[in-house]
């Protein structure tokens, strides 16, 4: 599975699946991707 982005990044607006566990995180458009809110990994793919 790749990988699009890690947390602190700015990947634009848009929903993203943690790459561990598979949560969704939706973030703005000027947002830093954070950590997963479930497993605490650091990297996501575009939902």
């Amino acid at each position: 599975m790749s990988c699009d982005c890690c947390t602190g990044e700015k990947p634009g607006a848009g929903s993203y699946s943690c790459c561990n566990c598979g949560q969704r995180v939706d973030i703005g458009k000027n947002d830093k991707m954070p950590p997963c809110p479930r497993c605490n990994n650091t990297t996501f793919k575009k939902a």
